[in-house]
C-alpha cells in the first residue's frame, strides 16, 4: 500500500491549528504499520527551512499559470517520514501567514495557490512527475486539497483511489466564479453544479462530491454534519454519500505529548508520580506573572479566539473565575476584539489572570502541564486535540457536549448514573451559565484532593494514540482500492532515477 498524504500544513514544518498535528502524526502511525506513506504540502519559508536532507528532484511543468516551481524531497524532522515540498516562490514564499497576510487578510490568490497544490498532487498520483513512485491512494485533507479528487476523477478508471477528510465544515474554500480560470477546472463542472455553491466555486464541495471515500474526524461530528444545524449547507451532499462517508476519531502523537518525556516542561512526571505537575504549575505561575501558590486552582485556555471556540463566553466567565479565588491563563490569538477583552481582564485582575496573545508550541505544552483545569468548550467541534492533550497531562477538561468533545470526555457525574469512567466536566448549551455551572463543579472537586487525584488517574489512563484510528484508515484505504493494483519499481531503480533527476536539475 502506497499513500500520498496531502495537506496544507504539517507540524513542525508549518502550523496554524490541529490539522498540522494530524498531518504529522497520522502518516507516521501509518508508516509504523508498513505503509509507504509520503506527505505532499506547499513549500512555505518555514517548511523549506525545517525540512531535513532537502534536494530538488523535479522541475514542475506549468499549471494554472505558474511556471516557477520545483519539487523538493526530504524528511520530516525527527522521523523517517518522506516529505515532498512544492517550492513556488510566487505562491508560497512570502511574508505573513500560510493563509493570510500580516494584517490578517486572506491572500487574494488563495484559489490559485491551493489549486496548484491539487494539480501537482494529481500529476504525482498519476505518475507524471518522474520520481519513480506512484500511490495506490491519495488522502487529501480539508478544502485546500478539495480539487484533487475532482482532477483524478477526470482520469478514468486507471487511477489511484481518493480519500477526502474534512476537518471542519465551516471552512469551505469558497471563491468567486471569476476565479475558475485560476483553478484549471473546466467550466462545465461549475455550470453543472458539481463545484458550484451559492454562486461560488467551492473547493470543499469538490472534495466531498468526487472523492471515493469521505471522512471526518469524529463519529459524533459525522452524525452532526448530516443536519442543517452543523452541515454548513452541505449536509445533503454528505447524506447522498451514504456508506462512503464515515467518522474516524483523531488521535494524538504520544512522542510529542507525553509529560514523562516532554522537554518543554520544568519537570517531567507521570501518572504514578505526579509531583512534577506541581513544579510545572509553579513554573507557569512564575513565567506569566501570577501569584505563586499551588493551592490556587489554575484554569488554562489555549485556543484560537473565535466564536466557534466560545472565546466570547470564556471572556465573560473571567470575573466568575477571579471571584472564586482561581487563576486563569490564556495562550491564543484571533479576533482582535476578543484579544483586547482578555488583555483588559489581565489588567483588571492582576495576579489572577494572564493573557499571552499569540501561540508558541513550548508554551502550549507548559500550559497543559501547569494547569489543573483546561477550558476547551466549543459551539461545534469536529474533534479537538487540546482536551486530549489535557487528559494525557492530568489536566481535567471542561467541554461542551458536541462533536469530538462528546466522544472523548466523560462527565464526572456519569459515574453516579452509568458507571462510566469520569475524566472531566461536560455541559450542554453554549451559554455563560452552563460554563459557570461546570466550573463550579470542577472547582468544588479540586478542593477534594482524593477525588481529584482519582479523576486525574482516570484521565491519564485514557489511550488516544493514533493506533486504533490508523487501523481504521488502513481498512478504509483497502476498501477504496478494491482489486486495483499498481506495482512499485524496485528501490534501487527508484534511487537511480531520483539521482538522475537531481543531476539534470542541478545541471
Amino acid at each position: 500500500m502506497r499513500v500520498l498524504f496531502m495537506a496544507s500544513e504539517a507540524f513542525p514544518l508549518a502550523k496554524t491549528g490541529g490539522l498540522a498535528d494530524v498531518s504529522r502524526a497520522l502518516p507516521i502511525a501509518l508508516q509504523s504499520r508498513g505503509i509507504d506513506v509520503r506527505l505532499l504540502m506547499p513549500g512555505y519559508p518555514s517548511a523549506l527551512t525545517r525540512i531535513e536532507k532537502p534536494r530538488i528532484i523535479a522541475k514542475l511543468e506549468p499549471a494554472v499559470g505558474v511556471n516557477d516551481a520545483v519539487l523538493i524531497a526530504g524528511k520530516m524532522p525527527d522521523s523517517d517520514l518522506p516529505v515532498y515540498l512544492i517550492d513556488s516562490p510566487q505562491l508560497y514564499r512570502r511574508d505573513g501567514g500560510i493563509y493570510q497576510d500580516e494584517n490578517g487578510e486572506e491572500w487574494p490568490d488563495n484559489a490559485k495557490r491551493f489549486a496548484f497544490l491539487a494539480h501537482i498532487g494529481a500529476r504525482l498520483a498519476m505518475g507524471r512527475i518522474k520520481i519513480a513512485w506512484q500511490p495506490n491512494v491519495v488522502h487529501a485533507n480539508d478544502w485546500h486539497t478539495g480539487l484533487l479528487p475532482l482532477l483524478l476523477s477526470m482520469e478514468g478508471v486507471a487511477r489511484p483511489r481518493t480519500i477526502f477528510t474534512t476537518h471542519n465544515m465551516a471552512f469551505q474554500g469558497n471563491f468567486p466564479a471569476s476565479a475558475l480560470g485560476d483553478m484549471g477546472i473546466p467550466e462545465q463542472f461549475f455550470a453543472g453544479g458539481a463545484v458550484e455553491f451559492y454562486g461560488q466555486v467551492s473547493f470543499l464541495k469538490a472534495g466531498l462530491t468526487f472523492a471515493d471515500k469521505v471522512t471526518t474526524v469524529s463519529p459524533t461530528y459525522a452524525r452532526e454534519i448530516l443536519t442543517p444545524e452543523y452541515g454548513c449547507g452541505m449536509e445533503g451532499i454528505l447524506r447522498a454519500r451514504g456508506k462512503d462517508f464515515s467518522g474516524i476519531l483523531n488521535g494524538i502523537d504520544l512522542t510529542m505529548w507525553d509529560p514523562a518525556i516532554d522537554t518543554c516542561l520544568a519537570q517531567t512526571y507521570q501518572a504514578a508520580d505526579i509531583a512534577g505537575k506541581r513544579a510545572c504549575k509553579l513554573a507557569l505561575q512564575r513565567e506569566l506573572g501570577l501569584a505563586e501558590n499551588p493551592e490556587i486552582p489554575l484554569i488554562g485556555y489555549v485556543s484560537r479566539l473565535t466564536h466557534q471556540k466560545m472565546a466570547d463566553v470564556i471572556a465573560d466567565a473571567i470575573p466568575y473565575i477571579a471571584e472564586h479565588n482561581a487563576q486563569f491563563v490564556l495562550v491564543g490569538e484571533g479576533d482582535p476584539r476578543l484579544e483586547a477583552a482578555f488583555v483588559a481582564a489581565q489588567a483588571q485582575y492582576p495576579g489572577h489572570v494572564a493573557a499571552y496573545i499569540g501561540y508558541g508550541e513550548p508554551l502550549a505544552h507548559r500550559l497543559q502541564a501547569g494547569s489543573d483545569i483546561l477550558l476547551a468548550p466549543a459551539r461545534f467541534e469536529p474533534c479537538g486535540l487540546t482536551q486530549l492533550y489535557a487528559l494525557r497531562y492530568g489536566t481535567l477538561p471542561v467541554v461542551r457536549k458536541t462533536g469530538g468533545l462528546a466522544d472523548t470526555v466523560v462527565d464526572a457525574n456519569a459515574e453516579a448514573v452509568g458507571g462510566r469512567i469520569a475524566t472531566g466536566f461536560v455541559f450542554e448549551k453554549p451559554l455563560l451559565e452552563d460554563v459557570k455551572s461546570a466550573l463550579k463543579r470542577a472547582l468544588a472537586l479540586f478542593r477534594e484532593p482524593l477525588t481529584w487525584r482519582r479523576l486525574q488517574l482516570q484521565a491519564m489512563a485514557q489511550n488516544f494514540s493514533w493506533d486504533a484510528s490508523a487501523v481504521e484508515y488502513l481498512k478504509l484505504y483497502r476498501a477504496a482500492c478494491g482489486d486495483i493494483r499498481m506495482d512499485a519499481l524496485p528501490e534501487a531503480q527508484i534511487d537511480r532515477m531520483d539521482a538522475e533527476s537531481t543531476r539534470q536539475i542541478a545541471g
